[in-house]
C-alpha cells in the first residue's frame, strides 16, 4: 500500500444549537484522512473552519446563505440589506463542504459552489489556513464546484449570470492567476445551465448547458423553492459545448436530448481509422433528466426512510456522443444497462492516469433495491458493459477511492473487488461526498 493520505470532504453538521437544516447540501464541512504507513491506519477528522462555520457558532444561527438554508431576518430592512450584499458576494457561503483537491504546487484547496468558498487546508493537521484568493480581476460569484486539476493545471468555468455564458479559465501551479481559455454563449434560456462538474479530453473542454439553470428569482427568495436556487427550463432544450484548450476556439456545439447530472465521469476523443478526431464521447452519472432528485436529498426525506419503500429516482451512466462534423445534434444513450448497478448512479471516480483518455474502468455508488440513497460500491466495465457491486447492510458509501461510513474505512481490490482490510473506528463518520490522495513526500 502506497504511503499518503486520502483526504474525504464533506456536510457534516446539520445543526446549530437546536435549530435543523433543511438539506443534504447545507452541512459545515467536516474533513477527514485516513494516513496509510507502514501497515497502519491514522484516521482523524476536523470542521473546515469557513468564516460561515465561525459565524454561525459564534452567533447561534445560521449568518450566511448556504445551499437551502438563509438567515431569518428581524425585519425587513435586514432583509434589504442582505439583498445588496447578495450582489457583491458578501452574504454568500465559503461553507467549502463539496470537494477538496491537491493542486500541482502542493497546497489543498476544499472548494464548494461560491468562489469565495475556495478554502486552503493543512493536510497533516487538517487546520484551515486561509481563503485562496484569485489575484485576477475575472469576478463573478461562482464556479464549478469540481475543476479539473492536475499537476500541470487547474481548469474551471465561471458561469456568467447577468449575460449568459461560461468562461472557461487556467491557473498554473504556484499562482493564483486564473487566465481565460475562452468563452461560451448559452444557446438559449434566461440563464447558464447549472454546472457542478464537466469534463475535458487531451486538447478539449466539454462546457454542458443543462435545462437545470440558476434562478436569480429563486435566489433572492427568503425561503427555498422545490429546486433552490435553480429551475427546471426543458423549453430552453440542452446542449454540449466543445472548445479547443489551446486556441480557446468552439470546434461543436450541439442540441442534446435533456438530461439533468451533477458529476461528469470522463471524455475522450473518438478517431476514425487514419487516427483523425470525429467525436467527443463524454459519460456522466444522468439522472433521466430528472430534477426531483435534488428535493430528494432533503433531510426530511433521508432520515425518514423505513427501509421499504424504493424512493430512489432511477439514474443511469449517460454517454453523449458529440460529433465534430459540423452537424447540429448529438446523442444521448445509457453507456451499459441501467440494472446493471441497481439503477442508482452518481459520486464517480476514474484512475486518473486516464483523465481525457479512452478508458474502460470506473468507480461509482449505486443501489441495491429498495433504498432512498445509493447504497453500493460499483465498479463499471464500459466495454464489456457489466457491473460489479458491494453492498453491506447500513453502510453508506462515499465516493470510491476507499469507502468511509458507518465507523469504517473498508479497503476493495481494484479488479475483483473483493475486500482486502477493514478498519474499524471509534465512532461513526459523517456522510462525505469527494476526496483525493496526497502522497507522502
Amino acid at each position: 500500500m502506497q504511503k499518503g493520505t486520502y483526504l474525504r470532504n464533506g456536510p457534516g453538521l446539520w445543526h446549530i444549537e437546536d435549530y435543523n437544516f433543511r438539506h443534504l447540501f447545507d452541512g459545515y464541512a467536516t474533513l477527514v484522512k485516513l494516513q496509510f504507513e507502514n501497515g497502519r491506519l491514522i484516521a482523524g477528522h476536523r470542521q473546515i473552519e469557513s468564516e460561515a462555520y465561525k459565524a454561525a457558532r459564534k452567533n447561534k444561527k445560521v449568518c450566511f446563505r448556504e445551499f437551502s438554508e438563509v438567515p431569518k431576518y428581524e425585519n425587513f430592512m435586514a432583509y434589504v440589506g442582505d439583498i445588496a450584499k447578495l450582489f457583491s458576494g458578501a452574504s454568500l457561503t465559503d461553507n467549502a463542504n463539496t470537494g477538496v483537491v491537491k493542486l500541482g504546487d502542493g497546497r489543498v484547496v476544499c472548494l464548494t459552489e461560491t468562489q469565495k468558498g475556495s478554502l486552503v487546508i493543512n493536510p497533516n493537521s487538517l487546520e484551515t489556513l486561509g481563503r485562496l484568493e484569485y489575484s485576477d480581476s475575472l469576478g463573478g460569484l461562482i464556479h464549478s464546484a469540481h475543476p479539473i486539476v492536475t499537476d500541470a493545471e487547474f481548469l474551471t468555468l465561471l458561469p456568467d449570470l447577468v449575460n449568459p455564458g461560461y468562461l472557461v479559465v487556467r491557473m498554473e501551479p504556484g499562482t493564483n492567476e486564473r487566465k481565460v481559455i475562452g468563452r461560451v454563449n448559452c444557446r438559449n434560456g434566461p440563464a447558464p445551465g447549472w454546472v457542478h462538474s464537466f469534463p475535458v479530453t487531451e486538447h478539449y473542454v466539454v462546457v454542458p448547458e443543462m435545462p437545470l439553470r440558476y434562478c436569480a428569482q429563486n435566489l433572492l427568495r427568503a425561503e427555498p423553492t422545490p429546486l433552490y436556487k435553480f429551475e427546471w427550463r426543458p423549453e430552453s432544450k440542452a446542449f454540449l459545448h466543445v472548445m479547443c484548450k489551446a486556441s480557446g476556439k468552439i470546434v461543436a456545439s450541439v442540441e442534446v436530448p435533456l438530461f439533468v447530472t451533477f458529476h461528469f465521469i470522463n471524455a475522450y476523443e473518438e478517431e476514425d481509422e487514419d487516427g483523425r478526431v470525429t467525436a467527443i464521447i463524454a459519460d456522466c452519472c444522468e439522472h433521466n433528466a430528472d430534477a426531483t432528485i435534488l428535493d430528494q436529498l432533503r433531510l426530511q426525506n433521508l432520515r425518514s426512510f423505513n427501509g421499504k419503500d424504493d424512493l430512489l429516482p432511477d439514474a443511469r451512466v449517460g454517454r453523449f456522443t458529440i460529433p465534430l462534423d459540423g452537424s447540429p445534434y448529438g446523442k444521448l444513450e445509457s453507456a451499459l444497462e441501467p440494472d446493471e448497478h441497481g439503477r442508482g448512479m452518481d459520486m464517480c471516480s476514474i484512475n486518473p492516469t486516464k483523465l481525457g483518455k479512452k478508458y474502460r474502468y470506473a468507480y461509482a455508488c449505486g443501489a441495491q433495491r429498495p433504498c432512498h440513497f445509493p447504497n453500493t460500491l460499483t465498479k463499471l466495465d464500459l466495454v464489456k458493459k457489466k457491473a460489479k457491486n458491494w453492498h453491506e447492510a447500513g453502510a453508506v458509501p462515499s465516493e470510491p477511492f476507499f469507502k468511509n461510513g458507518n465507523g469504517y474505512a473498508l479497503l476493495l481490490d481494484g479488479s475483483t473487488f473483493e475486500e482486502i482490510a477493514r478498519a474499524k473506528l471509534p465512532y461513526g463518520l459523517p456522510y462525505g461526498l469527494h476526496g483525493c490522495w496526497v502522497p507522502k513526500e
